[in-house]
């Protein structure tokens, strides 16, 4: 029996339904797919499945100084024992192994990882590797044609990496964190590569707060030839006998505005034509893929997520590549090809096929691991894909095209024209698109037009009208994910498969918000004080010498071992200094953390107000003098606050948003919200906390317009069931069995009745209709036992930490999770 391992499932249903032909047999064990077929078995990772950590005696933070992380032992652990147990069961009975994860330094890790985990149960059995840039028919054959041997220093290089990660990031959060107090959920994260990308981000914040507006003004004029008009712009030589279009000084743009505005025509002195060559862009590497995704609206994760499945399922080549030149191997002809007669892409098909030769473009970069990401000739229907996916493939796809297409031409001509008498100057640029050359087929880049009709030298124009502009000099802007990732790529911070997974950290650990990104209070204090106390921490030159150690691992310079000493001697040093100053630090951190927490003064003992976490998770409003002041307001039940700029006039409070993924909405000033929500109706002793405590349900309308059923005592009881928002409700004399609550009546606008019943038993039936169970794969047993561990309905699967849950629900695994959050989305 020969085994296939691929590094996810879906990588593994879609191999095995190439090299079966359609034949393959699905069968669940323990809650893992394994596809079987003549003699084969494949079966699909959750990318890694075992991960690095220290030995159990380092888990207690109180106990064990961060310093003693610089120098514990690494152990290997299974982080996803459901896959690792079937993978080794299947492994005893192998007689071959085959690993056919991605094929790059993550890949090959993940492969050896797999290739220890057979070695565990079966000693003999040869293990081979393939390699494929995209999971076509034609390239998964060939390479288990041809099966080659797991590259080890490759592999290493990767495990370097991780164990290095490891050390610097748990001894540095865990000291950060305990310097500053926080504990828990709210622990300080920082990380080998996180850190000096959010240093680019504050660094360039800083430069946006230091900024200093200069004034100054433009002059223009709408010049017309016969009945046609178009723009002019004043201009001058400054001291460099350089064009200047802004003019800095006051009275002088008001000297040259007041001759303007009198002048009642120009005389033509120059009139100059060119043509310019517009050369087709070079392949997609995965930077310039996220940064064209990106003009798209899609964030470099969700970007990359897509892109990803593409690939797994056989359209696009594998997207985490450096690669700017297309390999030898490739038929251009060939591929535009397999596109011939396709709807979707038949007007440039026809074009391309009307070129004598398609040469395509080529880049800076040549590697030859992977090439750059163009389309398979594996062509979905626009059926198979998602708006989303689709979007994203027709991207690939054009740009592919766009390689191969003609440079376009376009004419530029400028005019220059005078006030006579007056030594003031005027241009216009017009610029026209004489042949549209890859824009034909590649529409993402701007093609506008701006006309200036012809002209001759020594011809007057009509002035029609002038005016003058004041304005500001602008800060820098802010990175986009985008932007920011091409700077991470240029001073080697991190690699093509890291950089956007690092910003989603930084992201969900509080140190930015926003897009473009923007950093909070938190991340400036962690930037100030690493760069106080141990600038090594966010320098880039640190890791992007880490990342020239790692080639040089897979080059065979050094190895493993002497690179993660190195490092470690590094890290020790930098302890030598946080040690000297740990008061220090904790205290400025403590400060900045509540600085990002502070909505305002207390009305009532002018302490300040703080966003505080209940016991149960949700966040509410509290003062700061507790428990002397017990001042407390609520926040919305969902979502993560932030605190905003803006203050209410009314109330000097800062305004509250609530990060919620796609529900993320501004709930504006905590006061005025509460002023604004209303009990609408008491129903009765609160289910959680009216026996002991003596809450009541109420219905209670918020100040966004929406309803619900809550506690009066909230934040103390954070019960709440969701409530129509529209109508009038009532209580009757009905009583309901089970939880003691009267029924309800809810009229509408039309003055109808309806008999909503009692509001526990509502919500709970309103749970039920949303259920798990109302997805493709989910039966009613798997459905409970996900309801066991608090996912009730779509929306708390969509939300779950895949990985996590699947630790937590036996017989679950994490791939179904993903392919089941797939559907609900």
């Amino acid at each position: 029996m020969e085994l296939i391992i691929t590094e996810k499932n879906n990588a593994a249903r879609r191999i095995a339904d190439i090299l079966s032909e359609g034949g393959a047999r699905a069968d669940q064990q323990a809650g893992v797919y394994v596809y079987e077929w003549g003699g084969k078995r494949c079966v699909g990772l959750s990318g890694h499945v075992v991960g690095v950590d220290f030995p159990s005696e380092y888990e207690d933070w109180r106990d064990v100084e961060p310093r003693e992380l610089v120098d514990a032992p690494i152990v290997k652990t299974a982080t996803q024992e459901d896959i690792v147990n079937v993978l080794q069961r299947l492994a005893r009975d192998a007689d071959d192994v085959v690993i056919a994860t991605d094929y790059d330094r993550e890949g090959e890790l993940i492969g050896k990882e797999a290739y220890e985990l057979v070695r565990d149960v079966n000693e003999d059995a040869p293990v081979k590797r393939v390699r494929f840039s995209s999971i076509t028919e034609n390239e998964v054959k060939t390479a288990f044609a041809e099966p080659d041997e797991l590259d080890f220093e490759l592999a290493a290089a990767g495990e370097a990496r991780q164990i290095i990660d490891l050390v610097w990031g748990a001894a540095l959060t865990r000291f950060l964190s305990l310097s500053a107090r926080q504990m828990g959920e709210d622990f300080i994260s920082v990380g080998r590569v996180q850190s000096p990308t959010l240093k680019l981000i504050v660094d360039k914040e800083r430069e946006i707060e230091a900024f200093d507006p200069d004034d100054y003004w433009e002059l223009f004029a709408d010049l017309a030839k016969d009945a046609t008009e178009f723009e002019a712009q004043y201009f001058y030589l400054d001291e460099d006998d350089n064009e200047a279009e802004r003019v800095w000084d006051e009275d002088a743009a008001d000297e040259a505005f007041a001759v303007l505005r009198e002048a009642a025509e120009v005389v033509v002195e120059s009139v100059r034509r060119r043509t310019r060559t517009d050369d087709p862009p070079a392949p997609f590497n995965t930077t310039q893929y996220i940064r064209a995704a990106s003009s798209l609206g899609y964030g470099a994760g969700r970007a990359m997520s897509i892109a990803e499945d593409l690939y797994t399922a056989g359209y696009i080549t594998y997207p985490r590549t450096d690669n700017t030149v297309y390999p030898d191997d490739l038929d251009p002809a060939e591929l535009v090809g397999e596109f011939d007669g396709n709807p979707h892409f038949s007007d440039a098909v026809n074009l391309l096929r009307d070129l004598e030769e398609l040469e395509p473009t080529a880049g800076d970069e040549e590697t030859t691991d992977h090439p750059p990401i163009h389309p398979t000739p594996d062509i979905p229907a626009r059926g198979d894909l998602s708006e989303d996916e689709w979007e994203v493939y027709e991207l690939v796809v054009r740009r592919f095209f766009a390689t191969l297409a003609e440079p376009a031409e376009w004419e530029h001509l400028r005019v220059v024209a005078e006030v006579a008498g007056e030594n003031l100057s005027l241009k216009a640029n017009g610029r026209r698109l004489l042949e549209e050359g890859y824009h034909a087929v590649y529409p993402y880049f701007g093609t506008d037009e701006n006309y200036v009709p012809d002209v001759e030298e020594g011809e007057q124009l009509e002035v029609v009208d002038a005016r003058i502009e004041e304005k500001q000099t602008q800060p820098p802007r802010r990175y986009g994910q985008s932007r920011l990732i091409e700077t991470m790529e240029s001073l080697g911070i991190g690699t093509k498969s890291t950089r956007h997974n690092t910003i989603e950290k930084l992201y969900d650990r509080g140190y930015i918000e926003g897009d473009p990104p923007r950093p909070t209070r938190l991340a400036m204090a962690v930037v100030e004080a690493a760069e106080q106390y141990a600038d090594l921490v966010v320098s880039e030159e640190m890791t992007a010498e880490l990342e020239e150690d790692m080639t040089a691992i897979v080059e065979g310079e050094t190895t493993l071992d002497e690179v993660t000493e190195e490092s470690r001697e590094m890290l020790g040093r930098v302890f030598e200094s946080l040690g000297e100053s740990r008061e220090e630090i904790g205290d400025h951190l403590r400060e900045s953390l509540k600085a990002d927490k502070t909505v305002g003064p207390c009305p009532e003992c002018g302490n300040d107000l703080l966003i505080r976490r209940a016991s149960r998770g949700s966040y509410f409003v509290g003062c700061d003098g507790y428990p002397d002041c017990e001042f407390t307001l609520p926040l919305p039940d969902s979502g993560e606050p932030i605190v905003l700029d803006e203050t209410c006039e009314e109330h000097d409070l800062h305004e509250v948003k609530m990060l919620d993924g796609r529900s993320t909405f501004v709930h504006g000033c905590p006061l005025c919200a509460e002023e604004d929500a209303g009990v609408e109706l008491v129903v009765g002793a609160c289910p959680e906390c009216g026996e002991d405590e003596g809450g009541e349900l109420a219905v209670k309308r918020l100040r966004n317009g929406n309803r619900l059923v809550g506690c009066t005592r909230y934040p103390d009881c954070e019960y709440s069931l969701s409530f129509p928002r529209n109508g009038d409700v009532e209580a009757t004399d009905e009583i309901c069995e089970e939880h003691d609550l009267p029924e309800l009546v809810i009229r509408d606008e039309s003055g109808e009745d309806w008999e909503f019943g009692c509001p526990v038993c509502n919500y709970e039936e309103y749970r039920a209709s949303r259920g798990l169970t109302e997805l493709d794969g989910i039966g009613s047993k798997t459905a409970e036992k996900l309801n066991a561990v608090g996912v009730e309905d779509v929306g708390d699967l969509r939300d779950a930490d895949a990985d996590e849950l699947a630790d937590d629900v036996d017989g679950v695994s994490a791939d179904s999770l993903r392919d089941w959050q797939a559907k609900a989305d």
